[in-house]
Parts: structure tokens; sequence; C-alpha cells
């Protein structure tokens, strides 16, 4: 039974192998191209600086919002980000939800959760119906409170905005689509930029533990970037860069070795006899 099951897992695996060694032109990104994207996709680490207080933004409600009037009381989690995204903005947000469901903090009273949209073409009901979504997936007796997705038909005001926080994204005209990194931001709760974490995962702890500085008015350090880039989806071809995906492949490969190195400790183990 276990020979049987080694040959399964190891006809699996093989089939695994060659999808992540298959030829990286297919990818149709060449590495300049990946790196003039990254350098236009990307974040610039601002911190101590302020986000524009008096920016002015519609909710998911459609009322017409300040960050001044929002900010003032908790720390905040600040997303960027648009709702037609094909994939990215999905992962990043379905990351914070999933780490913020495992802290013991409450949004709406212990932190706010903003998302804002980078797309002018994004209007209030696309907001509400992205906050739905991911709520159902938090879903905390009045934490919607705390939730707030914003858009703005003024493409200058989200660009202002981002540009503060140190969000850089490019617009590609062909594919109506955004490049732009992955990542999250933590505001304090006069709106200064505390923390920025990388990626599409979210470590709860560490996350936390932003949170928690924020709300006491402290500023980090500058980090590493490596994630952001690792994670960074391109738009242009509807896929992974060739840059990023080789990251992405090394970290699969070891997974399989890993696994085939399991199997064969299992075929290879002495099988105890039973004395009767």
């Amino acid at each position: 039974m276990i020979c049987a099951i080694a040959r399964g897992a190891s006809f699996i695996v093989a089939l695994l192998v060659v999808g992540w060694v298959s030829p990286i032109e297919a990818l149709e990104l060449s590495a300049p191209q990946a790196a003039a994207i990254s350098q236009q996709a990307r974040f610039d680490q601002n911190l101590g600086a302020t986000v524009p207080l008096d920016a002015v933004f519609r909710d998911d409600e459609g009322k017409a919002v300040t960050f001044r009037g929002l900010l003032g009381q908790r720390p905040v989690v600040l997303v960027l980000g648009y709702h037609e995204c094909p994939m990215l903005c999905s992962l990043v947000l379905g990351g914070v939800v999933e780490a913020l469901t495992e802290m013991r903090p409450t949004s709406g009273k212990d932190f706010d959760l903003i998302d804002m949209s980078i797309s002018p073409a994004d209007d209030p009901a696309a907001a509400a119906k992205q906050k739905r979504i991911y709520f159902k997936r938090y879903a905390r007796q009045g934490a919607d409170a705390g939730w707030h997705f914003l858009t703005s038909p003024n493409a200058a005001t989200i660009r202002e905005f981002s540009d503060a926080v140190g969000f850089h994204y490019a617009y590609d005209v062909t594919s109506k689509q955004y490049a732009h990194p992955s990542g999250l931001i933590v505001l304090t709760p006069e709106g200064r930029v505390s923390r920025y974490l990388f990626g599409v995962n979210f470590n709860a702890g560490e996350l936390q533990g932003a949170l928690q500085a924020a709300g006491e008015r402290r500023v980090s350090s500058p980090i590493a970037q490596l994630l952001m880039v690792c994670f960074h989806y391109n738009p242009m071809t509807g896929k992974y860069g060739a840059l990023i995906l080789g990251g992405l492949r090394a970290a699969g490969v070891a997974t399989l070795l890993v696994m085939a190195g399991g199997i064969v400790f299992l075929v290879r183990r002495p099988i105890p006899v039973l004395r009767a």
C-alpha cells in the first residue's frame, strides 16, 4: 500500500515539477520590462508623513468624507488598490482580513480599516460590494463601523494621497489595468505613516504590534521590500512577472523536494513485524 501511495505521489510530484520548470519565455515579460514596471509600481517608505487630511472621498454609502473626519481616535490599517483588480488586490485584502480575524483587537473599537481605491472609475456601489464580500469573513458584531471603503472620481486627489503615503502605481491604457505594489500601511490616529507591511500574507502578531505602536504615536524604521517585489502581479500581461515567478518557483520546488523526501523516508522505513 505504501508503495502504491509512493508511486501515485511521485507521479503528482513529477507533474508539478514539469509545471514549475516550464520555459520562462511563456511569461511574455523580459527582465527590462519587469524592472521598468517595478520602478513604477513601488512603495516609498514615507515614514512620519501625514496623509492629506482634507482630501475628499466618497464612502461606501456615497457620503462625502475626509480623512480628518475619519481619523483621530484609533490607529488605522490602510489598504490601497482598486475593485476591478484581477488578482493582487483581492490577495492583499484577503490577507489583511485573515490576519485581522486572528487578532484579539476589534475594528471599530481598537483600530479602523480603510480601503482606498486608486481608480477614478470605482464608485460607492463597487466599494459597498467589496466591503460586504470581505466583512463576511470578519463578521464581528459592531465591527463594520470601523470599516471604510473609499472612492473618488478625481484622479488628482487619488494621486496626491497615494504619493503622500508612498504608494506608486501605473495605468496601462491597453489592458485598462493598474500595476501597483502589494502591502498595507499603518497610520497613527492623527494620520501619520507609522509602518509598512509588504506582501499579501500578514502575520497577525506583527500587525497587532504595528497597530499598538501606531496607537502610541510611534514611527518604525524602514524595512526590506522583498515581499512586495516577489508578489507583484503584472496586469500588462495578466501573469506574474519573470523575476517574481522565479522566486515563487524556487519556493515551490523547495516544497516539492521536502514532499519527495518524506515519501522516500516512508518507503524505505522498515515495516515493524507484528508477533503473534
